[in-house]
C-alpha cells in the first residue's frame, strides 16, 4: 500500500513508430515451455466494503459518514455474491476490514478517539491499523455487533462458493494503535518496550530517544470544514517512533507515511541492517497470534501489505507454522522488487506476489500507447523477471493503489484494456485480479479529500463510486442503470474470467510464445502485437492480442516443432471463445490469416 501523496503526469498518447524486429531483444530461449500440475488460477475480486455497497451520491469533499455514506458488511448479500460468482471469480478480497485510525468519533461504543493530526482523510487509511483484533465500525449496521456481522459475511461468502481474502499490514500500525478487543493474555505492541533505546530486538517499535514527534507542517486534517478539539497540529508521542516507510526521524514529511509507525522484526536498519532473529523477536509471535486469530474465523487467505519491508525470514517462519494448522491458507504479497521475488517465494513461502513492476507496467505502457511501449517487455517478464516462478505472480490492471483504466490519467477508455486484460488473465497459470468497478469502466473521478482528483478511487475518505452505483441500481444489483457499452464491457470481463478459471489450457496448460516464429517473415507482426499458445493434451488455445490503435492484418505462424507436439496439420477451424466467431486455414503449417481490430484480442480454440 503506497500512502504518500502522488503527483500524476499525463502520458503522451502519440503513436510510436514501429521498430524493426532486428533491433528488438529476442527471447533467451526459443521457445520457452512451462507447465504446472497445480491449479494456481485464482480469480480474485477486490472490493472495499465501505465503498462497495454505498448508494449515497452526495460525494462532498472531506464529507462525513453521515453526508457521504458508507457501505456495510451486510450490503454484500447473497445477490451480490452470486453475481460475483457468475463473473467467474473464486476469491473475494475484502479490503480495509480491520479497525484503523479514523476521524469519525466512535467513543460512545468504547472505541478510543483518534487524533486527526495523524489520520489521513475523514475515514483514515485502512493501512493504519488501530486494533488488529477488531473490525472497522464504519462497516457495521450494529456497531456493537461489528465482529458478528463480519463473521456472517465470511460464512455467507463461503455459502456462495467463494473464498475470503483479507488484509494483513505487517510493516506498520497507526500512531494511535491501541487494542481494546485483544484476547486475554495478548500484550499490545509497544507495551513492554524500553523507549530509551533507538533499537532493541526485544522492542516492538523503533525510537528516537530524547526527541518528540512533530506533525508535518502544512497538514490540514479533514480540510477547513473539519473541527475537533484534538486538531491542533500536535500529537503527543515522546520519544518519537520511526515512521512506517523507514523514516527514522522525529520529523517525517507530509509525503511520508507519517500516520504510521514501523514495527521491529529484529532488523537494525541504522547499523547496516544487522539482523537479530535468535531469540525470536516479540513482534514475530504477536503477528503469528494475529494471523491465527483471523484464520480461526474462517478466512482463507491474506493479502499482505508491503512484504519486502519485512524480512523474508519472518515469512519463512510464520507461513509454514500457520499452514501446519490451516493448510488451506493462501498468502499473497504486495511486492515491487524483482530481485527479491525468489527469496519471498522460495524462502519466505509466499504463494503469490504482485507482478506490478513487470507485467502491469509493461501492459500499461502498451495500453496508453506510450512511444516506448513494446510487447517484448512482456517477453522479458516471463523469460527473465519471473522465470521458474511465473505461476506465483498475481496479474492485474487495477487495484486500490493504481489509477483506474477509464480515468484520463490512464487510458480514458476502458475498452483499451481488452488486450492487456487478456494477457493478464491467460499468460500463465497464476492468479488474476480485478478491482470492483473496473468491469464497468469506473473512472475514479473527483477530489475526495486527502486524495486529489488523481484517477484513483479514494481509500482515505467516505465516497460513492458513481459508475459502480449504476450497477448497484439502488440495491437491486442488476446493472439496470448501466449503458449498453458498460453492459458489454462487463460481459467481456465475465467471459474472459470464466474461460481463465475453467479452461484446462489456461488453468494448467503449457505456454509457447509465437513472437520469434513470426518476426521477419511478412506476417504483419510489430511490437504492439503479442501472441502465444496455451495447451494441454486435450485443449489448445491460440491467444492473439493487438495493442495497436489501428487494425492489423496478420498471418500467424505456428512453428513446426510446436505443430508436431500438438499433432496438428492440414485445415483447421478456430473458434473465438470470447464471441464465437470462426476462423479457418486450409493449412495450419502456412499459418492463420486474421484481421485484428484496434485494441483487441482473441482466444482461439482449435
Amino acid at each position: 500500500m503506497k500512502k504518500s501523496i502522488v503527483f500524476v503526469c499525463l502520458i503522451a498518447a502519440a503513436i510510436a513508430p514501429v521498430t524493426a524486429f532486428s533491433q528488438v531483444r529476442p527471447p533467451k530461449k526459443h521457445p520457452k515451455m512451462e507447465s504446472s500440475q497445480t491449479n494456481h488460477k485464482l480469480i480474485i475480486y477486490q472490493l472495499l466494503p465501505r465503498l462497495y455497497g454505498n448508494t449515497k451520491q452526495v460525494n462532498k469533499t472531506y464529507g462525513s459518514i453521515e453526508e457521504n455514506g458508507s457501505g456495510k458488511f451486510n450490503d454484500i448479500n447473497d445477490k451480490a455474491l452470486q453475481e460475483i460468482k457468475k463473473m467467474g471469480f473464486t476469491h473475494v478480497w475484502y479490503t480495509g476490514v480491520i479497525e484503523h485510525a479514523t476521524m469519525t468519533d466512535y467513543s460512545q461504543f468504547g472505541i478510543q478517539l483518534d487524533d486527526p493530526d495523524v489520520v489521513k482523510g475523514r475515514v483514515g487509511s485502512p493501512y493504519a491499523i488501530k486494533d488488529y483484533y477488531d473490525v472497522d465500525p464504519d462497516l457495521a449496521v450494529d456497531v456493537k455487533n461489528r465482529m458478528g456481522e463480519y463473521k456472517a459475511l465470511i460464512q455467507r461468502t463461503h455459502q456462495n462458493g467463494l473464498k475470503v481474502l483479507m488484509d494483513l499490514v505487517p510493516n506498520h500500525v497507526a500512531r494511535t494503535y491501541h487494542s481494546d478487543a485483544k484476547p486475554e493474555g495478548i500484550r499490545d505492541f509497544g507495551q513492554d518496550d524500553d523507549k530509551s533505546r533507538a533499537f532493541d530486538p526485544k522492542n516492538d517499535f523503533y525510537y528516537t530517544p530524547g526527541q518528540p514527534f512533530v506533525v508535518p507542517s502544512g497538514y490540514n486534517p479533514g480540510g477547513d470544514g473539519f473541527k475537533s478539539p484534538l486538531k491542533d497540529g500536535k500529537f503527543d508521542e515522546s520519544p518519537a517512533k520511526a515512521t512506517g516507510n523507514d523514516k527514522f526521524t522525529a520529523t517525517p514529511s507530509i509525503d511520508d507515511w507519517f500516520e504510521t509507525v514501523k514495527l521491529n522484526y529484529g532488523v537494525d536498519y541504522q547499523n547496516g541492517r544487522q539482523t537479530h532473529f535468535d531469540p525470536i523477536p516479540p513482534v514475530w509471535n504477536k503477528m503469528f497470534d494475529i494471523l491465527h486469530f483471523w484464520s480461526e474465523k474462517g478466512v482463507d487467505g491474506f493479502r499482505c501489505d508491503m512484504v519486502e519491508m519485512v524480512p523474508f525470514e519472518f515469512w519463512g517462519w510464520v507461513i509454514p507454522k500457520l499452514k501446519a494448522e490451516f493448510p488451506q491458507l493462501i498468502f499473497i504479497g504486495e511486492a515491487y522488487d524483482v530481485n527479491k521475488y525468489h527469496d519471498y517465494i522460495f524462502n519466505g513461502k509466499f504463494d503469490y506476489l504482485y507482478d506490478k513492476v513487470g507485467l502491469y507496467d509493461a501492459i500499461r505502457r502498451l495500453t496508453v500507447n506510450d512511444p516506448k511501449a513494446t510487447t517484448w517487455d512482456i517477453n522479458h517478464v516471463w523469460n527473465q523477471d519471473c522465470k521458474f516462478m511465473d505461476e506465483h505472480m498475481l496479474r492485474f490492471m487495477e487495484n486500490h493503489d493504481e489509477q483506474r483504466i477509464a480515468s484520463p490519467e490512464f487510458a480514458g477508455n476502458p475498452w483499451l484494456a481488452v488486450p492487456g486484460m487478456i494477457v493478464s488473465a491467460t499468460l500463465n497459470t497464476g492468479p488474476v485480479m480485478v478491482y470492483f468497478g473496473q468491469e464497468i469502466g469506473e473512472p475514479g473521478a473527483g477530489t475526495e479529500g486527502f486524495s486529489s482528483n488523481d484517477g484513483r478511487t479514494s481509500i482515505f475518505d467516505y465516497w460513492g463510486v458513481p459508475e459502480h452505483q449504476k450497477w448497484l441500481n439502488n440495491g437491486k444489483m442488476d446493472g439496470g442503470q448501466l449503458s449498453e457499452s458498460q453492459k458489454n464491457l462487463r460481459n467481456f470481463y465475465s467471459k474472459l474470467l470464466n474461460i481463465a478459471g475453467t479452461n484446462e489450457a489456461i488453468k494448467t496448460g503449457r505456454f509457447w510464445e509465437l513472437m520469434l516464429a513470426n518476426q521477419n517473415n511478412g506476417s504483419g507482426f510489430n511490437e504492439r502485437i503479442y501472441a502465444y499458445v496455451r495447451f494441454t493434451d486435450k485443449q489448445r488455445i491460440l491467444v492473439i492480442t493487438n495493442f495497436n490503435r489501428t487494425e492489423q492484418k496478420l498471418n500467424v505462424k505456428l512453428p513446426a516443432d510446436l505443430l508436431e507436439i500438438l499433432h496438428a496439420s492440414g485445415n483447421k477451424e478456430f473458434t473465438d471463445l470470447l464471441n464465437g466467431a470462426k476462423h479457418n486455414t486450409n493449412d495450419i503449417a502456412s499459418g492463420l490469416s486474421i484481421t485484428m481490430p484496434a485494441s483487441s484480442g482473441v482466444l482461439l480454440e482449435f
